[in-house]
């Protein structure tokens, strides 16, 4: 078993332990993702420094409910981050896109 999967096993257990599953459905999921993603962002709401401990809390919460939503799902996390890099790198070639924000479509 490799880290991530062991990692995982571990967010899925300590729910199942607290019999948290039934709240967790994937829509539930998606939107404690997006909350736990406003509280990372509200750490650096006044200073773009943030406090450490306090980041390091907030994406650890936004992780936990990504791993748990990819198990609801079935899905292989490194899979999906690996085809969304495939996707990405035919959308932002490196030699139109490199050192540029500028979206996709206007490359």
């Amino acid at each position: 078993m490799d880290r991530l999967e062991e990692l995982m096993a571990q967010v899925v257990a300590f729910t199942e332990e607290r019999d948290w599953d039934q709240f967790h459905s994937p829509e539930n999921l998606a939107k404690s993702i997006s909350i736990e993603a406003g509280e990372l962002l509200e750490c650096f709401q006044w200073s773009s420094d943030g406090k450490p401990e306090a980041i390091e809390e907030e994406l650890a919460d936004v992780l936990n409910y990504c791993l748990l939503l990819a198990s609801k799902l079935h899905l292989d996390p490194i899979d999906i981050v690996r085809k969304k890099l495939a996707i990405s790198a035919q959308k932002y070639p490196v030699e139109k896109s490199r050192g540029r924000s500028t979206k996709y479509d206007q490359l």
